[in-house]
C-alpha cells in the first residue's frame, strides 16, 4: 500500500512501489488528465509538479513520490484559471492537444524558477514534444503568463 498526495488530498492505493507514478494517478486514483506518450521520458506528456518542480511521471516510481506534493493538470485550477491556463487559451496554443497538460505542467515550473523566462530559458525549461508543431504558441502563452 502507497499513500500519496495529490492535488491537496490524501489517496491510498494498492499498488506495487515500482509502478510509474503515471499509472498510479490515472488506474488507481482516476486522474487521466496525466498522458502516456512515450514511457522513456522523453515526450513529456505525462508531466506533473512533484514538489513544484516538473517531473515525468510514466518513469518515476510511485514509492518516489510518497511524502511529496504531487499536482497534476485536475489539480492546477478546477475552472481553468491559473495564468498558464489562461495564457494558453488566448494564444490558441493546442492543436490536437495530447501533449498539453505536460506542456502546461512544466511551464508552471518553469515559471517558479524563472518568473520572467527569456527565449532560451523557455526552449530549455520546457522541452516537450509537440507533435502538432505548435512551439511557437507554447512561447508566447508562457510570456503572456509571466505578464501577468
Amino acid at each position: 500500500m502507497l499513500t500519496l498526495k495529490v492535488n491537496g488530498k490524501s489517496y491510498t492505493v494498492d499498488a506495487p512501489d515500482s509502478t510509474p507514478l503515471l499509472w498510479v494517478l490515472r488506474d488507481h486514483i482516476g486522474l487521466t488528465g496525466t498522458k502516456y506518450g512515450c514511457g522513456i521520458e522523453v515526450c513529456g506528456a505525462c508531466t506533473v509538479l512533484v514538489d513544484g518542480e516538473a517531473e515525468k511521471s510514466c518513469d518515476m516510481e510511485a514509492r518516489e513520490a510518497v511524502g511529496k506534493n504531487i499536482t497534476t493538470i485536475e489539480g492546477l485550477s478546477p475552472d481553468g484559471s491559473h495564468p498558464v491556463q489562461k495564457a494558453w487559451v488566448a494564444e490558441q496554443v493546442p492543436q490536437c492537444g495530447f501533449c498539453q497538460s505536460g506542456m502546461i505542467m512544466s511551464a508552471v515550473s518553469l515559471l517558479r524558477r524563472k518568473p520572467n523566462p527569456t527565449d532560451s530559458d523557455i526552449d530549455s525549461g520546457v522541452n516537450n514534444l509537440c507533435v502538432c508543431g505548435t512551439y511557437q504558441r507554447v512561447r508566447a502563452a508562457i510570456h503572456r503568463a509571466a505578464k501577468g
